[in-house]
């Protein structure tokens, strides 16, 4: 078998400089589109994919690989919505500046990972991740990006849950007063409110108003806009959905819309679940809006499609992806006098009415 080139005897056949033939694969910006394509097609022909960047960083201290380190499963991450949305933002922007991305999983603690780790100049963290898996990366040194968790030592990027689940609480509280109706019954699915991998109702010492953590920012939220209204929210209303999926928001959705008296207003902490809820709705003949009304969060692109269509908050999960990424970089660039200046960004939130609760 033919041992494999390396750049320098790569630059010694095409004759053209070492830099020359790098900067073809890293920086093209530095090089004529013509000469671009010549080159990285030549090093096609001879079998060459471009310089190592573990051995790059090591020279330089530089790899130019971002790690994006996912809390939930790789096979989770891909098939939500948000996830795939803020992925997508992050993508965008390291494309733009000539950027690799490097998925890791947070539930994965190895040897094989601890090295993949090593390569990336900094790291985007999304999700609120153990300490067993953060603090390896924290002792790199290298920048952190933290997405939708806030820690005080590193840089994070939120939006705020609060502000956005009073939005959306106030909207449907105010539109079944609208109607005639002062004193609704009000039902909340939740999503991982307590640690429990089983569907439950919440108990008042369960709610913690001081938490940075989503659901319980969304819940204060959900609360305020009850307060707002001079209305109520009972806590063996609140449903605990352990994982954001069709499955278990149904059996949630149908035991909430099976007690009694039947909520007014059903609200939901992801669109997923909304989603679920509306499907249980059909099946049980219940009617939305007339009967009951419904709102979700997020505003994935199945919330604008769905029969009726959802009422929801939208968060902009790619422009937080782009917001992270860009974030990141100017840690990178800043080297260690970012330290000094943690920046904690807050993204506005919107609310969108739809059929679900006009």
């Amino acid at each position: 078998m033919a041992k494999k080139l390396n750049l320098t005897q790569v630059a010694k056949i095409l004759g053209v400089s070492i830099a020359t033939v790098s900067n073809a694969f890293n920086r093209p910006d530095q090089l004529s589109s013509k000469l671009r394509e010549k080159i990285l097609a030549e090093c096609e022909r001879l079998g060459y994919r471009g310089p190592n960047l573990a051995a790059r960083s090591l020279r330089i201290g530089a790899s130019g690989v971002i790690g994006v380190v996912l809390v939930d499963s790789l096979s989770y991450s891909f098939s939500d919505p948000v996830a795939s949305q803020l992925l997508q933002g992050v993508a965008e922007l390291l494309v733009e500046k000539n950027k690799q991305m490097l998925l890791l999983s947070g539930n994965i603690d190895s040897a094989e990972q601890r090295t993949a780790e090593s390569l990336p100049d900094g790291f985007i963290i999304y999700g609120a991740i153990r300490h067993s898996t953060l603090d390896p990366i924290l002792r790199l040194g290298k920048p952190v990006v933290h997405v939708d968790c806030l820690i005080d030592s590193t840089h994070s990027v939120n939006i705020d849950n609060e502000i956005g689940s009073r939005t959306v609480a106030n909207h449907a509280m105010e539109y079944v007063k609208k109607k005639g109706n002062d004193s609704p019954n009000i039902s909340v699915l939740g999503l991982r409110m307590v640690d429990s991998k089983r569907i439950c109702r919440l108990i008042e010492s369960d709610f913690n108003s001081e938490s940075r953590e989503i659901s319980q920012r969304r819940l204060k939220g959900y609360l305020m806009a009850a307060k707002d209204n001079n209305m109520s929210i009972s806590f063996d209303r609140i449903w605990h959905i352990p994982e954001n999926d069709q499955e278990h928001a149904e059996i949630a959705a149908r035991e909430s819309l099976s007690t009694v008296p039947r909520p007014d207003i059903l609200l939901c902490m992801s669109d997923i679940n909304a989603l679920a809820a509306s499907r249980v709705c059909q099946e049980l003949g219940i009617r939305i809006p007339e009967d009951i009304v419904l709102t979700g969060f997020d505003d994935i692109p199945e919330a604008s499609r769905a029969v009726p269509s959802l009422t929801t908050i939208c968060q902009q999960s790619i422009e937080k992806g782009k917001v992270a990424a860009n974030l990141l970089l100017e840690a990178i660039a800043k080297g260690d006098d970012e330290k000094e200046n943690i920046q904690h960004i807050m993204l506005g939130t919107r609310l969108i009415v739809r059929n679900s609760c006009p």
